[in-house]
């Protein structure tokens, strides 16, 4: 049959695509080193929909925290204009090719949240902005933090990033009408250095438990090599407790009060990682709290993990978004380029100003505080003497 000749072609370019990024991942690189750096150039990318506005928050809050770095040459930023819904529907690409330029000038980037278009959108069938630039930069890891000590819950999340069904979802085929197939793809090397990491990461920490999850008893190639090389590197970390849970019941296990707070650090697989992360974010005050770091060897990206909530555009109520995700990964950012003291500040102050003290809350309406308000609450607090008692105080509420 022609469609099954066209399906295998289609196959076939995929699968050679997938070998030469295999060919690339086993040369290596090396991780770039951000003391040797002057100066660190941090791109910020406003994005979609509430993406401009909660982003503008977020570079306010770090620009004031690094103030002094700024003045000394060591920081810079640098807005990128043109990665946009609009743009990337005018061009037919995820990323035009002159955003890409300007992103490779810069070491980090912090993004507000972009609009990915489904089927049925008046877009065109372009590939998840957040996706191709994981791609591009090679952000095999996104790590993402859940933290409620109120409720015993400290939860480290590694997913994997670059492969899975997300790699190749926007290349699945319509062999006919009634026949659809999408496609997924885990590889050894991209297992490996995400598994590695959360290991790393884990040794680093004093954490005793690494945590895999997959639903490898069904879906046995692709989620079984994932698991076979979690166990494998487990064993070049003796003092570490490895152990594996299928997505579905651990879903259940993240609302189970007996069981969830005896998880520490977990890795994953793209979609699941995206899922999970999800649901755990709930736990913190919803996915508008919620920040993540996409980490690679020579660039990172930290973002939100919400999307660009179109309603609350349409809706004119963008000033009432929430900042907290993308400036609790502006946190993370701070951590990454050698600034942990100014990272913890504003950590410490997120979770008082978020979760404990909530002076101003946050409910995305005029009946609760603007982004703006939020930010200025979370600076009056980072410049208290009493910052650290305050959150010791939160610590054990």
């Amino acid at each position: 049959m022609e469609q099954v000749q066209k399906a295998k072609e289609h196959f076939g370019k995929l699968i050679e695509k997938q070998l030469e990024r295999v060919a690339i991942m086993k040369k290596g690189e090396e991780w770039i080193d951000y003391k040797t750096l002057k100066p660190i150039i941090i791109g910020v990318i406003g994005g979609d929909g509430i993406g401009p506005h909660i982003t503008a928050e977020a570079q306010r809050v770090l620009e004031h925290l690094l103030e002094d770095e700024v003045k000394k040459g060591k920081i810079e930023f640098r807005t990128i204009e043109g990665l946009t819904i609009e743009r990337r529907a005018e061009v037919k690409k995820p990323i035009p090719d002159d955003v890409l330029v300007e992103v490779k000038k810069c070491h980090v980037l912090l993004k507000g949240p972009t609009t990915t278009p489904k089927r049925g959108d008046p877009w065109p069938n372009i590939e998840s902005a957040n996706v191709a630039l994981r791609k591009e930069l090679d952000l095999f890891a996104n790590v993402r933090p859940v933290r409620v000590p109120a409720q015993g819950i400290d939860w480290m999340f590694f997913r994997e990033n670059t492969e899975g069904a997300y790699a190749l979802g926007p290349f699945g085929v319509e062999i006919t009408e009634d026949v659809t197939i999408d496609f997924k793809v885990i590889t050894k090397p991209g297992s490996e250095r995400i598994i590695r990491l959360a290991f790393d990461y884990a040794k680093k920490n004093n954490i005793d438990r690494v945590t895999a999850v997959t639903k490898a008893n069904v879906i046995k190639t692709t989620d079984g090599l994932f698991l076979k090389t979690f166990y494998e590197i487990a064993k070049e970390y003796p003092g570490i407790n490895a152990d594996d849970w299928f997505i579905d019941i651990m879903t259940a296990k993240l609302v189970d009060t007996k069981r969830r707070t005896q998880f520490k650090v977990l890795v994953l697989p793209n979609l699941y990682g995206d899922i999970l992360t999800d649901e755990a974010a709930e736990f913190q005050g919803g996915v508008g709290t919620a920040g993540s770091a996409n980490i690679g060897k020579r660039y990172a990206m930290f973002e939100a993990i919400h999307g660009s909530a179109p309603r609350m555009v349409k809706e004119g109520r963008t000033k009432y978004a929430d900042p907290s995700s993308v400036t609790r990964a502006g946190a993370m950012l701070l951590n990454h380029i050698g600034y942990p003291e100014l990272g913890k500040k504003l950590e410490m102050a997120l979770d008082i100003c978020g979760q404990f003290e909530k002076k101003l809350v946050m409910t995305g309406r005029s009946t609760g505080a603007t982004g703006r308000e939020f930010c200025n609450y979370v600076m009056e607090t980072m410049a208290d003497p009493n910052l650290e008692k305050r959150w010791q105080e939160y610590q054990k509420a």
